[in-house]
């Protein structure tokens, strides 16, 4: 523990040294053509920093539990506590989110699903939902520059109450049947004594525990699927590419809306290509074990467009697509570990690509990404640890379905409380509250 803060203490004092290094680029304010000011706070120690690096950590620890990132943590945070403006802070959450997703995919590579002898993370789910989680985020990306600030507020308010009950619900649900499931161990566990175990029967669970033991060592090697692995990278530099060319054509030229457009063909390509080897069986939700085949239609359309739908509320919001995917993958049957692990390693792409695109616009300042991305590395790891220490000793996987509940209604008061706070701000000072212009923001 004292390494760690030491660690921090370290790290903030070089991030503070490189801030005035850099003071020309990180302005106090700076304006875009829209008009609109991004502000960035000298980065000083002091009570802000430390508030703020307790709530980060908190975020991220609750965040990489329940598959999420905690980016609906981090923009108030950086917004209320730190001084960042609302855009800002979501640019900088999103260094946070990818330093909390990234350390939590490389904790779950080491692991396996909880029942089958297969990898935490199932990369046919990825690959039907990442590809259309990228175009998402483009299109949410020029939603958070065009929506107003009530709208946006009005929306996360409606979403995210109704996952954090739903994810409430489905806890309790699961908390039910893990409860039954100990009762009917436990009556199993008296009528083996009262019969007491032949050797035979003893010699018989050998065989299960030592399957047991070898999926816990498992090597990381083991545990990629390297030809979906590399599909999914494709698409990751694919559009990111497309992106980088983007920033640099003038916004809303022919060349813009081409590079734009060329996303859809690269992302639908691949989430079609996996929605119909799934449909035809030549392809499988492995995690599910034998509910994982007989895919209808109607259902791979309607999670792709999910997966469409969480990319662009994570590119409005600044926060990661999980929050969508994680719930989703809950109600498709995926079990609680493999949901938090497959959606955060999905939001992993998603989160370093808009970090990139982010960083080619100036759009945060490097020592305070530097400093809440190494925060979030250490309290996304430490936050894994102790989950799964809970879990082994109460035998309770519904703790990371609570988890992503709490998470959630954690954003609602925090991201709702700050922006009520920017609209009521605008109203009082008579501030324009309707849509701003996509073509005349840089």
């Amino acid at each position: 523990m004292r390494l760690t803060v030491a660690f921090l203490v370290g790290l903030f004092v070089l991030s503070s040294a490189s801030a005035e290094a850099i003071a020309q680029e990180t302005k106090t304010s700076q304006k875009t053509r829209s008009g609109y000011k991004h502000v960035w706070p000298d980065m000083e120690f002091g009570w802000r920093i430390v508030v703020g690096s307790i709530i980060a950590c908190l975020g991220a620890a609750s965040g990489s539990v329940g598959g999420v990132g905690g980016g609906g943590i981090y923009v108030p945070m950086l917004a209320l506590i730190i001084g960042f403006d609302t855009k800002s802070s979501a640019a900088l959450s999103k260094c946070m989110i990818t330093g909390a997703a990234g350390a939590t995919v490389f904790y779950n590579l080491r692991q396996r699903h909880p029942t089958l002898d297969l990898p935490i993370i199932d990369y046919d789910l990825a690959l039907l939902f990442q590809p259309m989680l990228m175009v998402g985020i483009s299109i949410g990306v020029a939603f958070n520059v065009i929506f107003p600030d009530w709208l946006i507020t009005v929306l996360i308010v409606i979403l995210f109450t109704g996952l954090s009950i739903k994810a409430f619900l489905k806890g309790i649900e699961t908390w039910k049947k893990e409860t039954q499931s100990k009762k009917e161990a436990t009556k199993s566990s008296e009528l083996m004594e009262e019969f007491e175990l032949q050797p035979e029967s003893l010699n018989n669970t050998a065989p299960k525990e030592a399957q047991e033991t070898k999926r816990s060592k498992s090597s990381v090697l083991d545990n990629i699927y390297w030809k979906e692995f590399g599909l999914l990278v494709g698409v990751w530099v694919i559009i990111l590419a497309l992106q980088i060319a983007t920033s640099y054509t003038t916004t809303c030229s022919i060349l813009y809306w081409i590079l734009n457009i060329l996303q859809l063909p690269v992302a639908g390509g691949v989430s079609i290509y996996e929605a119909v080897s799934l449909y035809k069986g030549r392809r499988r939700i492995a995690s599910k074990g034998d509910l994982g085949t007989n895919w209808r239609v109607y259902q791979l359309v309607f999670y792709c467009a999910c997966g469409l739908i969480a990319g662009i509320v994570a590119g409005l919001l600044g926060i990661g697509g999980g929050f969508i995917l994680g719930p989703l993958f809950l109600e498709i049957k995926i079990p609680p570990q493999v949901s938090s692990a497959t959606a955060t390693f999905v939001m992993t792409f998603s989160a370093s690509m808009c970090v990139v695109e982010y960083y080619l616009l100036k759009r945060f300042p490097i020592p305070y990404a530097l400093y809440f991305f190494c925060v979030t590395v250490i309290a996304a790891l430490g936050g894994q640890l102790v989950m799964k220490k809970l879990i082994v000793v109460l035998g309770r996987a519904s703790l990371i379905i609570f988890t992503l509940s709490i998470t959630m209604f954690a954003t609602v008061l925090s991201l709702g409380g700050l922006g009520l706070k920017r609209t009521i701000e605008k109203i009082q000072h008579k501030e324009y509250m309707g849509f701003y212009t996509l073509c005349t923001y840089t």
